[in-house]
């Protein structure tokens, strides 16, 4: 039986894998859950877990959750995230929380010689390095679980790497695949937030209306199939049901196809090597008919080019990225910039930085803490109505 840590247990890979092993009651055991704040939904899940520990990030909503008396030790704040990853009798931790929150956590969970089902993209965006590095030097097995990065790695399948021309990341264009490029700037959160075919978290669909997570994605393709970024691509796929391609150098390619549904990834990284049966429904290419792709348009996704200028500027270039639009993004749903503004905050947060080498998890906190001060300064020169330009702004 396997034990499992679930970091982000409330969110929507967090729900998605538990409703994975709850088919699977002989074959995994819960003994560690991890939150943010939704303290009602965790309450439910402890009690139809029965976990030996919980941890909740937000100190009030922990306290509340004592309240209920609920027969569990709950911890709270960044530490309580790393207990839960660190348990001693977690074989694995499924690392889903969304954005650098999960950082330390999945970095303490490696140390400690847990396998990863990772979710947790930033991690590897943040600091790829000291992650595959410190994975290796503890034999730890990172698993991809997001569905793109789960699809390379089942077309690879252990294939030699020198036999492989490219990687081709799909994206579904989000909901402004259509829209008028001149009517983007006036685009509201509630119509960037209608994805047409995922059902995600808030920021990672604003993400992935940008094509920002598909940014995201390509530099963690880097570090999990140590590819330079020249041989990771993006295409626009709108039915989203190939989830990605490897081309191999005799021109031949290989896709991975399903219907989109997490519970796909979520499970064969649990289940790994094996697969489960009957976890999604059977694909019927009939009844889906046409399956389209197209080149991401620049003009509509500046975003995504500056995920590839962040990972070929390497160091701490990525880290600063994935900072700037996690402040720019929570600004857009606040309504204080434009849509088109997220891009501008991130692109000109990255002007500002001086990239370096990080060899420790405090100086690429430091560095994406900077990068979110100095994104906080440009969002208050893009805010709605303000009618300013970015100001000039020292460098980092």
């Amino acid at each position: 039986m396997k034990r499992l840590s679930i970091l982000g247990s409330t969110g929507s890979i967090g729900r998605n894998t538990i409703e994975v092993i709850s088919s699977h009651p002989d074959k995994f055991k819960v003994v560690g859950l991890a939150a943010n704040n939704n303290i009602e939904l965790l309450k439910y899940q402890i009690q139809a877990l029965r976990p030996e520990i919980v941890a909740v990030f937000d100190e009030t909503a922990a306290e509340a959750l004592r309240k209920m008396d609920l027969q569990v030790e709950i911890l709270s704040g960044e530490q309580g995230l790393v207990s839960v990853a660190t348990h001693k009798d977690a074989d694995m931790v499924v690392s889903a929380i969304v954005g650098s929150a999960g950082l330390v956590p999945t970095y303490e969970a490696i140390r400690s010689g847990k396998d990863i089902a990772l979710a947790t993209k930033e991690a590897l965006v943040m600091a790829g390095s000291i992650i595959i590095s410190e994975a290796s030097e503890r034999g730890v097995r990172i698993l991809p679980v997001d569905s793109e990065h789960s699809a390379v790695f089942q077309c690879l399948n252990g294939r030699d790497m020198n036999e492989v021309e490219k990687v081709v990341l799909t994206a579904s264009g989000g909901p402004f695949l259509r829209k008028k490029i001149s009517e983007l700037d006036s685009a509201a959160p509630e119509e960037a937030l209608k994805h047409p075919t995922w059902n995600m978290g808030r920021k990672i669909t604003i993400d992935s209306a940008t094509l920002m997570n598909k940014g995201l994605e390509v530099i963690e393709a880097c570090w999990l199939f140590n590819l330079p970024p020249e041989k990771v691509e993006v295409i626009i796929h709108p039915q989203s049901i190939v989830h990605s391609m490897v081309k191999f150098i005799d021109g031949s390619m290989i896709a991975h196809m399903s219907l989109p549904d997490m519970k796909g990834p979520i499970s064969y990284a649990l289940s790994y090597p094996e697969r489960f049966s009957d976890v999604l429904p059977m694909l019927n290419l009939a009844e889906v008919r046409e399956l389209t792709f197209e080149e991401p348009d620049a003009a509509r996704y500046p975003s995504l080019s500056l995920t590839y200028k962040a990972i070929r500027t390497g160091g701490t270039m990525p880290c600063v990225l994935n900072a700037a639009n996690e402040v720019a993004v929570e600004a857009f749903l606040d309504n204080e910039i434009s849509f088109t503004s997220i891009a501008h905050v991130v692109s000109g947060t990255m002007a500002e930085h001086k990239a370096f080498n990080a060899v420790t998890i405090e100086e690429t906190i430091n560095a994406s803490n900077r990068a979110k001060s100095k994104a906080a300064e440009i969002v208050e020169s893009f805010r709605v109505g303000a009618g300013l330009k970015p100001a000039r702004t020292k460098r980092m």
